[in-house]
């Protein structure tokens, strides 16, 4: 077909398409898996045809990658790039129950913990950068501790990525939020980690 190529219920391909499919695999990544995620469906929801779609991703596999590189691109700034906060209040930031989550739900599943349980093969796009994103945040945290004056800035910033990790899973797996508990614990982990303050001079 020519430029003006037509998909499902007649929506022209156009520049759209390509994020029209993103924001459908995006929705349904999330609400049902990437494995039970088919491309018939997804074209459906993104209304293109397939063979747009395979125009913008020559793969299922490159769409999925393209969608994790989507995901949180510069590793949450929302905490680590906050100037209002102190460094030891940014990395308590990270613990805090989003502001989307309503009392009924629970915080999502990360993308990339979702990512890696679903696809086995170690090698393939989405199982690196999943690693890559989570190489990321444990970075991020370490930064972020060493500004806080943590003694062991990587030590602890492995600590609160597992500890952010493990939140999440178990929030998914128990249908309840957990992050108010894995904040209490990180709040623990952040001043064992910082040196004693200095008494004052009226102490002394």
């Amino acid at each position: 077909m020519t430029e003006q190529e037509k998909g499902p219920q007649g929506r022209r391909r156009g520049r759209g398409a390509r994020e029209r499919v993103l924001g459908a695999a995006e929705q349904l990544f999330r609400a049902q898996g990437i494995n039970n995620t088919g491309m018939d469906q997804l074209c459906a929801v993104a209304q293109v045809s397939k063979r747009t779609t395979y125009q913008h991703f020559d793969s299922k596999d490159a769409l999925i990658a393209e969608y994790l590189r989507r995901q949180d691109s510069d590793v949450m700034p929302e905490v680590f790039d906050r100037t209002d906060l102190t460094p030891r209040e940014r990395l308590l930031a990270a613990f805090d129950t989003p502001r989307s989550v309503s009392p009924d739900s629970v915080t999502p599943l990360c993308p990339f913990i979702a990512a890696a349980v679903e696809i086995g093969d170690p090698g393939h796009p989405a199982r690196r950068r999943s690693q890559e994103y989570k190489t990321s945040v444990a970075a991020r945290f370490a930064v972020t501790a060493r500004q806080a004056g943590a003694l062991d800035p990587e030590g602890l910033g492995e600590q609160l990525a597992l500890l952010l990790d493990g939140a999440s899973t178990r929030s998914r797996v128990l249908g309840r939020e957990t992050l108010p508990t894995a904040a209490a614990i990180a709040a623990t982990l952040i001043d064992n980690a910082l040196p004693a303050p200095r008494p004052s001079v009226a102490e002394t």
